[in-house]
Order: structure tokens, then sequence, then C-alpha cells
């Protein structure tokens, strides 16, 4: 009788250096653990609530009706010639997934700890699931829009087909900001205290109750320094036929997201490597 050793099979989990330790490959092979991530926050978010995911459709409603109450109403703010109220809310639209989506997803790795300390997976699944989850919520908000284009016989032109572009520049924003974000609050938890203070800083920097028009001309390239600024614009653009964002600010915003996911995605490289020990 022959008798064939068993050699003993060790894995060996390493960081790896350089852009391949992004491993999106990883991301897409762990799709199913996204899935369940993003169904996770979207039960957690609205578990024990009367009015459960309609929390999405109403949180942007009050915040337009207070802002044509104060704004519109009493202010009179300049709205380009729209009806205030949806001006108002197709900013709130983008600027609710955005907010959201940088909240949480700075949050992600802190909430999670257990998660990341005990079990093995790509950790940038988190920040990104918790992107995916803000555009259910904005896409049940989304239909509020519909109604108020309707009511208002506001239409879009041809500019529509570049709403995408303008979606894909929030979501990129709030992951810049959100994974950088995140790695820093694995070392810092200051983050989360500095982070209401942000967004609400940051709400107001965006042209949202206010047309940008009343930004001086020489000042818009940098106003273009907070992308939110071309995709609020390119929101009213693409569907209410407002004007289109201008030249020089879109690509000053465009700029800053695409450098932003570069930094943002390196820092979290950096800080990865030692997340499990200091979180």
């Amino acid at each position: 009788m022959t008798h064939t050793s068993i050699r003993p099979h060790t894995l060996r989990i390493e960081p790896t250096r350089g852009w391949v330790a992004l491993r999106l490959g990883e991301v897409v092979a762990y799709r199913e653990l996204l899935y369940f991530l993003v169904w996770r926050d979207l039960k957690v978010r609205y578990k024990q609530t009367a009015l459960g995911v309609a929390w999405a459709l109403l949180q942007p409603m009050f915040m337009m009706i207070i802002f044509s109450v104060f704004f519109g109403n009493l202010a009179r703010v300049s709205s380009d010639g729209l009806p205030y109220p949806i001006f108002v809310y197709c900013g709130l639209l983008p600027w609710q997934l955005f907010s959201y989506a940088l909240s949480n997803a700075a949050n992600s790795l802190v909430v999670n700890e257990r998660l990341v300390t005990k079990v093995y997976f790509p950790r940038i699944a988190l920040p990104i699931s918790t992107v995916i989850a803000g555009l259910v919520d904005f896409a049940v908000a989304f239909v509020l829009l519909l109604v108020l284009m309707a009511y208002y016989r506001c239409f879009p032109s041809s500019a529509i087909v570049t709403l995408p572009y303008f979606l894909l520049l929030a979501v990129g924003a709030a992951v810049a900001v959100g994974i950088g974000l995140s790695a820093l609050n694995v070392r810092y938890r200051d983050v989360r205290y500095t982070l209401p203070f942000l967004t609400q800083a940051w709400l107001f920097a965006t042209p949202i109750a206010y047309s940008s028009s009343l930004v001086p001309g020489r000042w818009r390239a940098l106003y273009g320094l907070n992308p939110m600024v071309s995709v609020v614009e390119g929101f009213r653009w693409a569907l209410l036929d407002a004007a289109p964002p201008v030249a020089s600010t879109l690509f000053m915003s465009s700029s800053v997201v695409i450098v932003g996911l570069f930094l943002g995605f390196r820092y979290f490289l950096r800080v990865e490597r030692s997340m499990a020990d200091i979180v």
C-alpha cells in the first residue's frame, strides 16, 4: 500500500501596492455581498417606520415647501423665470442623493467595524453600497418631480439626453469625497462631528435655493470648484429647459470630480492596509 503525504496548503492574504490594490474585479465578484449591503441599508433605514420608503419622497418635498415659503415668497429670490417650487425641487433632487451618499459613505467603515475586522472582502464595497442605496431614494423622489413638471407644464428639451452625465457627476462627487472621508474617519473620529457642518455649508454653497446667475461672471470658474454647482445647473437645463451650465464651470466641476476620485481612491488604499487594526 502506498501512502501519499498531504502537504498543508497555506493561503496568505497580503496588501498589494499600486492601483491593483483596489481589486475592482473583486467588487464584481462580490456583487452578491454588494447587493446584500444595499438591501440591508434600505431595510435598516426604514425599519419600524410607519411610512417606510415614502420618507424618501417626503423629505425633499418638505424642504421644497420650506424653501418656497422663505426664499421664494418672503425673500423673492430669483428663479430664472421658472416656478420657484419646481426650481428648488429640481436642485434638491440631486443634492439629496449627494448628501445622503456622502454622509453614509463617510461613516460606512466605522459603522461596520465588526465586519471589517472579522471577514475578508473588498472594503471599498462598503462606501459604494451606500451610494447605490441613495440611488433608490433618488428614483422614488424623482416621481414627485415628474408630477411637478406636469403640473407647472415644464417640459424637457433635447438636452434631457445629458441627464445621465450630470447624475454620474453627482455620484462621482459623492464617491470621491465619501471614500476619502470614510478612510479618514477610521483614523480620526472627528470626521463624524464635522460632517454635519460640512454638509450644511456645502448646501448653501450650491445654487439650490437661489440661481447661480447671481454669482458674478468673473467668479464662475472658481464657483465651479464645487461640482454640485454644475450638477444642479445641469439638472435644471436637462429637465426644465433652463439656461445651460457655463462651459468653464462645467469643465472645472468635471475636473474636480476626476481629481477627487484619484485622490480619494489613493488615500483609501493607504489606509486599507492597516484598516482592520485601527478601525
